[in-house]
């Protein structure tokens, strides 16, 4: 395992992206790891938190728009920096849960908050690498953060795709802007959702041809549409369920376990 394993998944909506950061601290947690881990969901969808079972007070969001409600000039009345206030009242929305952390950015209030939130992203994520081994990553879908290089801290880019058309020209934009804004990942990775195991080896070739390392496939996994049903935690997924042993075969690839 290389350390810190710093991680970004991204995609089209509905790829699976989320389920995939889910499975992959699942399987970490079981392999017995030592790691500080901290979990960031960093879409503004914000389903990570119920697929993990934590419970979530607030996001950031809501704590910057509090602060930045309440506080009119804080450099005056206290001599701090608003925005070393800010990233002070940040680090209070980090919740512990069992064996990992947990950050929830959320969305802010109005037009073009989420860009505000985005900065504070980019911001903390370069002092949490300092105190966490592995840091897992949910950004939104799409392509905005990284035009905003959310992700210029990541050094391994995970991008989902599932059997549309659509997927695969996102994962080829998301390729072609990480060399256009110089995100300087050392892997990025293909991983397939829903997708046949008999496509696997042209999922590969396409893969290597856009410039991808192929990591894997997580095949269609009926106990995962149980439990999202049921609103049970994904965490919660037998070891031996298809997803999860996909996952953990995925998580060697990426060199998140041994």
């Amino acid at each position: 395992m290389i350390r810190p394993f710093i991680a970004s998944i991204s995609g089209k909506g509905g790829s699976g992206k989320t389920t995939l950061t889910a499975l992959l601290l699942k399987v970490l947690l079981e392999s017995g790891s030592n790691d500080d881990i901290i979990v960031i969901d960093a879409d503004p969808a914000m389903n990570l938190h119920e697929l993990l079972g934590v419970n979530v007070e607030k996001s950031v969001a809501e704590i910057v728009e509090e602060f930045r409600r309440k506080v009119d000039d804080v450099e005056v009345a206290v001599g701090f920096s608003k925005d070393t206030l800010i990233e002070y009242w940040v680090y209070r929305a980090i919740v512990e849960a069992n064996g990992f952390d947990f950050l929830s950015m959320g969305r802010g209030e109005g037009e073009g908050c989420y860009c505000y939130i985005n900065a504070v992203l980019t911001k903390i994520t370069g002092k949490l690498v300092k105190n966490y081994s592995v840091v897992l990553m949910d950004m939104e879908a799409g392509l905005e953060h990284l035009s905003r290089r959310t992700d210029r801290y990541v050094d391994t880019l995970i991008v989902m795709v599932d059997p549309s058309m659509m997927s695969f020209k996102t994962a080829e934009k998301i390729k072609q802007l990480v060399r256009e804004v110089n995100i300087e990942a050392k892997h990025m990775y293909i991983v397939g959702n829903r997708i046949p195991k008999s496509s696997e080896g042209k999922l590969r070739e396409w893969s290597e041809k856009v410039g991808y390392e192929f990591a894997g496939i997580i095949p269609e996994d009926e106990m995962i549409l149980e439990y999202s049903v049921n609103g049970k935690p994904i965490l919660e997924l037998p070891s031996n369920s298809p997803a999860v042993m996909a996952a953990r075969e995925i998580a060697r690839n990426i060199k998140l376990i041994d």
